[in-house]
């Protein structure tokens, strides 16, 4: 006879263990590479279209998606990491960069909008660091390769809708509707500027995917054609002269991953000095470099926001105003900064000049700093190493820095969060802290 006292462990017991197989259930979902690859794409895909998600569903929507994304990628973290290397698991420059735009918000004028930028900048960094500590290089890449395919095609299928078929511009999605006149066309992205870097972006990723063979060879080309279209369609200088650069780079790569490795070096070196040379020759000819790229126009725009940036960083030349990221309409100085329009622009049209204006002197040398590194290690491992995914970076990383010195795009959003990723993956590559660890 079975007392009750024993049927009472019995049920009790039972409970447990099913309690155990559920919470094991849910671990082994959240470290599984499926629940990987979805979180890259989900993150990867919010980034990139975060214009538009907030022009449709609303900020609020937007911020509820990136939480959503957030707790997720955090939960999938802590499932893996026993699977995690803890040793340079992330590099110190950044985690100095971000630490500084943070103490800002002791002295910033806008203290709530500091705040309440910090976290938005925090969801991207979190999303980009998580990705970036699951998935492979060439895992990232075939990621970004599918979401681009489709913001791509979804961007030129609009346009062409707009400027096409109603001949109108579709306004709460920032497309003019100048497709009929072969651009510029702006999108999902709301200015051709930021649709042609993503599709500078996509002519790296897409040509990494075809040399690695991750995709089948007519879908690569036909992707590769439509990245080099909307590069065309942007109509844009500054993205020509990105597009240029980044041509530059990989022919750079493509001789130096031939050279025998002891004379690597000397060839770094002399790359190095031949692209100071040429910067220092495209500085001295820079007004007809303008009017070769017809960007009179634009440089005169930019000119004009430049020189009262710098007034208002005399005020406040070492620790700067404080962070926003994308410049507030709402809030001041930048109220005062709004252009013969009355429009207050996203940001300062330059990612350097807009960190010294928030984070003053302490936080450009910083911003600087953790570019340069990013750049060098991820430039080291693509001439280094056997296989071309490696060069995916260094080149995402060539136009992002290049496209900084025209526009704010890199503080934020989807661009924020490709640098994060190319930074926390070359700083695990070329970690200081694993070689002392050696």
């Amino acid at each position: 006879m079975i007392s009750p006292r024993s049927s009472s462990a019995g049920v009790s017991g039972g409970a447990s263990a099913s309690r155990s197989a559920v919470r094991g259930a849910i671990v082994a979902m959240l470290a599984s590479p499926q629940l990987a690859r979805v979180l890259a794409l989900a993150s990867i895909g919010t980034a990139v279209l975060a214009f538009a998600l907030q022009r449709t569903i609303g900020i609020a929507g937007l911020l509820g998606i990136l939480t959503v994304l957030v707790v997720l990628a955090i939960a999938a973290f802590f499932a893996r990491r026993d699977m995690v290397d803890w040793q340079g698991i992330l590099p110190v420059s950044l985690l100095t960069f971000l630490g500084w735009a943070a103490i800002s918000i002791a002295w910033s004028q806008y203290q709530w909008a500091t705040l309440g930028s910090l976290i938005y900048l925090g969801m991207f960094t979190m999303l980009g660091i998580v990705v970036a500590l699951s998935r492979d290089t060439i895992q990232i890449v075939r990621s970004y390769g599918d979401v681009l395919r489709v913001v791509l095609a979804a961007s030129i299928v609009l346009e062409i809708f707009a400027g096409v078929l109603i001949d109108a511009p579709i306004s709460f999605l920032g497309i003019d509707g100048n497709l009929d006149q072969f651009g510029p066309v702006q999108g999902l992205m709301g200015t051709r500027n930021e649709f042609g870097l993503l599709a500078v972006v996509a002519v790296v990723t897409f040509g990494t995917e075809l040399r690695t063979r991750s995709v089948p060879k007519t879908l690569g080309i036909a992707s590769l054609a439509l990245a080099g279209i909307s590069v065309a369609l942007s109509r844009s200088p500054v993205v020509s002269a990105v597009f240029l650069v980044v041509a530059l780079a990989i022919g750079a790569l493509y001789l130096l991953r031939r050279v025998k490795p002891e004379r690597r070096r000397f060839w770094q070196l002399s790359l190095l000095a031949a692209a100071l040379v040429a910067a220092a020759i495209v500085w001295l000819a820079r007004g007809r470099v303008v009017e070769l790229l017809n960007a009179t126009g634009a440089l005169s725009d930019r000119l004009d926001i430049w020189q009262r940036i710098e007034l208002l960083i005399d005020l406040k030349r070492l620790e700067g105003w404080g962070w926003i990221g994308p410049w507030r309409p709402d809030v001041q100085p930048f109220i005062g900064l709004a252009n013969p329009s009355g429009t207050v622009p996203s940001g300062a049209l330059n990612a350097y000049l807009d960190v010294f204006f928030q984070l003053g002197l302490v936080g450009v040398v910083i911003f600087v700093g953790m570019l340069s590194l990013a750049f060098v290690r991820s430039w080291l491992l693509a001439g280094r190493q056997r296989s071309i995914v490696f060069a995916w970076p260094a080149l995402v990383l060539v136009a992002l820095l290049t496209s900084a010195l025209a526009e704010s795009t890199l503080l934020t959003q989807w661009a924020w969060l490709t640098f994060v990723l190319c930074c926390v993956k070359a700083a695990r590559e070329l970690s200081w802290r694993r070689a002392l660890r050696e």
